[in-house]
């Protein structure tokens, strides 16, 4: 049985992976550790064999005054627990990074693992240096794997997807400019996750769905199941188009941003 601590309690992504291993359970023993506080510094590691580290700081506005904590958070606890895991022989240690490490500036071309990174957010670059300090610790008694995913999305899911539906059920307009986006379901997301602690991953990972994502298509059928008229318009598109790659907002819903397959 793999006994596997979650670093980061009540996260939709490590909440939602410790309920798909409920159906395992002779395979898998689950517990979400709450990082919140300095408590988890007194808590033993030992008995786990896989950290999980999904605790950090996402979707909320930056601004100058929060940057230290973007760091504090997505950088200097990560690199904390990965140290303190690794004191208490701890195997495998499981760090969610983000595709925003590479930026927002490969609308023509296909991101892989020898793309140079280029995060120009708070969070893209706390990731980023964490990734960086991680590696150092990376040996073959404590291997880590490193997880780029791109959007998560699906039920209950936070971030850029449920405020785009947010505003198209308030507004009832949505361009029909058609992207190219890698993204990820929660379900798919646990399902590779689960193969990384099986074959005891080590490394970078960028895992996505088979098929990319366009997001107009993702708002029609968002709509048409909770039964939200929309009037569809193409007459936005060649406007929308020139602030693609200038616009952040706009990039994030229309430009193309896409891991090889």
């Amino acid at each position: 049985m793999k006994r596997i601590l979650i670093t980061g309690k009540d996260s939709y992504i490590g909440t939602s992976f410790k309920k798909y291993l409920e159906q395992y359970p002779d395979n898998y023993y689950v517990e979400e550790l709450d990082v919140r506080d300095d408590s988890w510094k007194e808590f033993d590691f030992s008995p786990f064999d896989v950290v999980y580290h999904v605790a950090g700081i996402a979707h909320k506005k930056e601004v100058k005054e929060n940057e230290q904590l973007y760091y504090q958070v997505n950088r200097d606890l990560a690199v904390d627990i990965a140290k303190k895991a690794k004191s208490e022989n701890i195997h495998q240690f499981i760090f969610m990074s983000s595709m925003s490490v590479y930026g927002l500036n490969y609308s023509d071309q296909l991101i892989t693992k020898d793309t140079k990174c280029h995060p120009h957010t708070y969070y893209g670059k706390s990731k980023y240096e964490a990734e960086l300090k991680l590696n150092e610790l990376d040996d073959d008694n404590f291997k880590v794997c490193i997880v780029r995913p791109p959007m998560v999305y699906g039920k209950g899911a936070p971030g850029n997807m449920e405020r785009l539906y947010k505003a198209v059920r308030k507004f009832h307009i949505f361009p029909t400019l058609r992207n190219e986006r890698s993204s990820i379901s929660i379900e798919k997301l646990c399902q590779d996750i689960k193969e990384y602690i099986d074959e005891d991953s080590q490394g970078l990972y960028l895992p996505q769905n088979k098929e990319y994502m366009c997001t107009v298509d993702m708002i029609r059928r968002q709509m048409k199941e909770e039964n939200v008229k929309v009037f569809y318009l193409s007459i936005f598109n060649p406007i929308i188009r020139l602030f693609i790659g200038k616009v952040e907002i706009i990039t994030k819903c229309f430009g193309d941003l896409r891991y090889g397959k």
